[in-house]
């Protein structure tokens, strides 16, 4: 099977795919086009896609000589899945590989955020520390306040129990559907503006695509409050960028932290000229067992098809 690799992977998991298929890895940093998703799709029988590949509707027209996109990453909304389907194409994901890292990145969020970790570094590496001090730099204390978690899947799940065991904050979570069987405890809220209006901290899980775009806005950032902070560790597009420029720079909420961004890699210089907002670049897996286990989940659907076995993450 002659498989494309949209971007360079770890030494480990190109060398496992090379290994068992006939395989191109492509070296470079922006993601493909529609168009040219399309000719990966006319030359090569799978493609190994990741964030920032434009899989678009357009792209799926024609004759196509790939079966299988085998996205590397839990999100896959740069894939139209419906059109691959109506092209006959499979489209499979790594769900359970991304969890506990992106969890982590959600708590270092909360913490650089509300401690002023950031803006601490910054003055520090400025040269303008001047020592300690009783009153400088006075953050937020994490421990025993309230996270509020958007979207309970299971990285959702994960930054919960994280906030529960580790600081002993109160969970509250706003789900589409009812969560129940929860190793914590936590409580469900039916509104999302119950939800923002409770929180401290309110931790954006969900997955992207047209029905999660701008979930949280301008209205809902007023919800949050002048006291609160805003995490968002999704999709970028989840968040109205430009409400949330406004809110932050008009005192409606405490502060922000974000790994990713609307029109990423471009990120708005308001957001990057405020002290009260930390910025992370789209950090969520980097760790490189984290990001060898991604490419291993992709390569099992990969080798199942192959096989003619049922793919174990098969999303369409």
């Amino acid at each position: 099977m002659k498989l494309l690799v949209t971007r360079r992977m770890t030494l480990a998991a190109e060398q496992a795919l090379a290994e068992r298929f006939e395989t191109v890895v492509l070296d470079r940093e922006g993601g493909l086009s529609p168009e040219e998703a399309a000719t990966a799709m006319r030359d090569f029988d799978a493609v190994m896609p990741t964030l920032g590949d434009r899989f678009a509707a357009e792209a799926f027209r024609g004759d196509l000589r790939c079966k299988l996109i085998a996205n590397f990453g839990a999100g896959f909304n740069h894939i139209d899945v419906a059109a691959a389907a109506n092209a006959g194409i499979i489209v499979s994901n790594t769900p359970d590989a991304v969890t506990e890292a992106t969890a982590d990145i959600a708590l270092t969020l909360i913490l650089m955020t509300a401690r002023r970790a950031g803006e601490g570094e910054r003055l520090l590496r400025r040269g303008e520390w001047r020592g300690w001090q009783p009153t400088q730099l006075l953050g937020r204390h994490v421990t025993g306040a309230t996270v509020g978690i958007i979207g309970m899947g299971r990285i959702g799940k994960a930054i919960a129990r994280r906030c529960h065991f580790g600081f002993g904050m109160e969970v509250l979570f706003h789900n589409r559907s009812t969560v129940s069987a929860l190793d914590f405890p936590a409580r469900q809220v039916e509104g999302l503006d119950e939800l923002l209006r409770s929180s401290d901290f309110a931790v954006v899980a969900v997955p992207g695509g047209a029905g999660t775009r701008h979930l949280i806005g301008a209205h809902e950032l007023a919800q949050l409050g002048p006291h609160s902070f805003l995490i968002n560790i999704a999709r970028g597009d989840v968040v109205d960028e430009a409400a949330l420029v406004e809110a932050l720079q008009q005192g409606r909420i405490a502060g922000a932290g974000l790994d990713v961004y609307e029109r990423e890699p471009q990120v708005s210089p308001a957001l990057c000229a405020m002290e009260n907002v930390t910025l992370l670049p789209h950090l969520g897996t980097a760790a490189e067992e984290v990001r060898t286990a991604m490419a291993m989940r992709a390569m099992n659907n990969l080798v199942a098809f192959s096989e003619g076995r049922p793919l174990p993450d098969r999303v369409n």
